[in-house]
Formats: structure tokens, sequence, C-alpha cells
């Protein structure tokens, strides 16, 4: 286990904190509380955090335009208004179905915005992974336990995804002009020891930074799925993480103190903050989601 220079970035503990993500035009880091209904805005320019309330669980954003962001909360997709907060439903999403709700999502370098379900209790193969594309919403995979780690090669010709329930990655051959898949899934790497793969990220080099759950660290990947090294963090249910900073080397991460008791969280001080690497990625910039 590596260690690099680690700071808390907010002290205020995540019930469940996912979905971090950057907006480099404003220099602002983005990530949400799912279960406590909170979006998180962290603007580097003054070292500012502002929460904002929701009135749904929500999991993941995307950045529209300078004015607008598109949210998945856990009944559908909501537009944002970035200046007074407004939400305004874009299109629903398994608003018929009380078992599910929101969680991973990441951008296509093509615009699209894949994303997953799964079950309030984490019921076995409740959830599944769709792709938004250009308006549209499209199941592709089914009977999904806990999708996470949804990330894209540098140029978009291929595609990663986790089942958290089967402990296991996919790499998937997309075409990179929509971010829509032109093969089968095939088993990646398959994690077996300590914590679960959770949320991922991918850098210029193609490599692949993974957060594990329970294992209070990232594990880096190559394409091949060889770990090449694993970078701590200083809360044991780490969840997701985001190149955050101008040049994109510093890696933002989530963390959660779901499911654990008081003794664990005792044993666990740093539980449920939010962390910031100085990793010296070679990271990238998010692309904005295309709605049509």
């Amino acid at each position: 286990m590596d260690e690099v220079p680690t700071s808390v970035l907010s002290a205020e503990r995540c019930h469940l904190g996912e979905g971090p993500t950057y907006d480099a035009a404003t220099d602002t880091a983005w990530w949400f509380d799912i279960r406590e209904r909170r979006l998180f805005e962290h603007r580097f320019a003054d070292g500012r955090t502002v929460i904002h309330a929701l009135p749904k669980m929500a999991s993941a954003l995307a950045r529209i335009d300078g004015e607008r962001q598109l949210i998945l909360t856990e009944d559908g997709f909501y537009v944002r208004h970035v200046a007074d907060g407004r939400l305004e439903l874009f299109v629903s999403l398994e608003s018929d179905n009380p078992v599910t709700r929101s969680n991973d999502a990441r951008v296509h370098p093509s615009g699209t915005f894949w994303f997953g379900t799964m079950g309030r209790r984490a019921e076995k193969g409740a959830g599944a992974i769709y792709a938004l594309h250009r308006g549209r919403i499209t199941r592709l995979y089914p009977e999904i336990t806990i999708p996470n780690a949804i990330c894209f090669s540098p140029n978009g010709d291929i595609g990663y995804f986790a089942d958290t329930g089967r402990n296991t990655l996919y790499r998937v051959p997309l075409d990179p002009s929509t971010g829509l898949p032109v093969g089968d899934p095939v088993a990646l790497i398959k994690h077996q020891g300590v914590g679960g793969i959770d949320g991922a990220i991918v850098d210029a080099d193609g490599l692949i930074w993974n957060a594990r759950w329970g294992g209070g660290c990232i594990d880096i990947y190559d394409p091949t799925g060889r770990r090449l090294r694993s970078l701590r963090v200083p809360a044991s249910q780490s969840s997701c993480p985001a190149f955050v900073g101008r040049d994109f080397s510093r890696v933002l991460v989530t963390s959660a103190w779901q499911d654990m008791d008081e003794a664990q969280r005792a044993a666990d001080p740093e539980h449920g903050k939010t962390f910031l690497l100085d990793a010296a990625a070679r990271g990238r910039a998010e692309p904005d989601v295309r709605l049509s």
C-alpha cells in the first residue's frame, strides 16, 4: 500500500458519499451523500464547501453547459439550474419500481451518459446499467446487483463497468462516436480478498483508478487488468474517485459510514469524510453530457 500526501477536503461525514465529478471551467468539485439527499459543492478558488439539500436521493451529476447540470436521482434525470438549484424533470427512470434507486454513472467522451440502478437493499439482480444517448434511455445490461466503476478509455473505444455483487470488473468494446457497445462484455478483474470494487475513473494513459470499498484504498490497474499499485485512503469505505485541479493531478475520493455500527465507526475515525490525494496523476477532464 503506497502513501501519498493526503488531506481532508471536507470533514462533513457522508452516510454514503458517491458520484464525485469536477468542473474544470469553474474549478469546482461536486459529489453526493446519497442516503442523506445532499449535494456537495467545493470551490477550490476559495476553499469553500457548500451543501445543497435535495428533495430525493441522487447519485451522479454531469455538466450540460455553464448554466445547467444533469442530475441522476432515484426516479429519473433532472436538469439542475446552477444559479438557484431549481430542478426540472428531464426523463423518468424506473419511477414505477419502488425497489430501486440510482447509483454509479459517468459520461462517455461522445456525451452519452452511462448509469446504473440497484435495489435499495442491494437486492440480488434488481438493478441494471443503461445509456442515456441523445436524450433516449437504452437498457444495456440487466440483472445487476450493485453497478459501479463505470468509466471509459481516453478515446472512447472501451467501456468498463462492475457489479460489486459479483466483485467483477467488465470490459466492453464501444463505438467511440456513440459510446454504445459493439460487442459483448468480458470479465477483466475478479477481485478476491479484502473489500469490493466500487467507483472508478480512467486517466490520460488509460489506467483504471478504482476505489476499493472496505479496503481503504485506490487500486490502479492497466487495461489488461494488472494491478500496478494501491494508494491508501484514510477511511475504510472509500467509494469513488475523481481527478481534480487545473492539471488534473490530484484525486478526490469520497467515503461512507453506511452499515457501520458504533464500534466500527470508532475504529475508523475518518469514516465518511472526503479526501484529496496529491497523487501526481495524469488525469483528464470529464466530458459534458449531450442531450440531443
